[in-house]
């Protein structure tokens, strides 16, 4: 277990130090948009918490993927514990493009454009997720389903991706594209900073839930232990939120 911590405090000092680096560089280093001004500057947040969290809920397919290969319970927490944050960050990535939108657009929201409706479908989409999986109240089961539900609904987040990017008609403000866009290198690299801490942020909160969860877990298994029962008996809602 102290091994573990050392992982996350060090985890978490390289989070720290690289959003910071970050910052720094989004607002003393790289410049001005010429169109858009200073209010540019929140796409250094909305476009890193997007493409992390739509990541993420690849990841949660993945590992879901594996819990059904393996049978293993660490991997459906993990797959948990994955779209759980993932939905966090895609809030937070909805809320900071509507905020752009009003000071870009002087609307909170437009219906018209196909990245943000899709964004919108694939988080509530995944809305469904806890309510799909601790509907059902057997242990198996219910980490069964879930795995089912997370590849399919992982494999449908790069497809969207794909369908969104073959869209004639475009509203969104292009400043990234595959290629890299038409921006300059002081704008990539503040940009590149920026969307790898916040990787170093969702790994982190992920590790430290993950860490929770287990505790969690083991001192449900000591309890049972000291009253004399199975050991094993709740343990298999390792994943629920409480």
């Amino acid at each position: 277990m102290s091994t573990h911590l050392r992982h996350l405090r060090g985890l978490t000092i390289a989070t720290a130090v690289t959003l910071t680096a970050g910052l720094a560089l989004v607002f003393f280093y790289a410049p001005l948009d010429a169109e858009q001004g200073f209010v540019q500057k929140i796409f250094y947040v909305h476009v890193p918490l997007a493409i992390v969290s739509l990541v993420g809920f690849c990841l949660g397919g993945v590992f879901g993927l594996v819990y059904l290969r393996t049978g293993k319970r660490v991997w459906d927490m993990r797959s948990y514990c994955a779209i759980h944050m993932s939905l966090i960050f895609s809030v937070g990535g909805l809320l900071a493009g509507s905020i752009w939108a009003k000071a870009s657009w002087g609307h909170w929201w437009v219906w018209s454009e196909p990245t943000l409706v899709s964004y919108l479908i694939v988080i509530l989409l995944y809305c469904t997720y806890q309510p799909l999986r601790f509907s059902i109240e057997d242990p198996e089961r219910q980490a069964r389903y879930a795995a089912v539900f997370s590849i399919v609904c992982g494999a449908f987040v790069p497809i969207n991706f794909i369908l969104v990017n073959l869209s004639v008609q475009y509203l969104h403000p292009r400043v990234l594209n595959l290629q890299g866009g038409n921006m300059p290198n002081s704008m990539k690299l503040a940009f590149y900073v920026s969307l790898l801490g916040f990787s170093l942020l969702f790994a982190t909160l992920m590790k430290y839930e993950m860490a929770s969860k287990e505790m969690r877990i083991e001192t449900r298994r000591l309890r049972r232990m000291l009253l004399g029962e199975d050991p094993a008996g709740p343990l298999v809602r390792s994943a629920s939120p409480s």
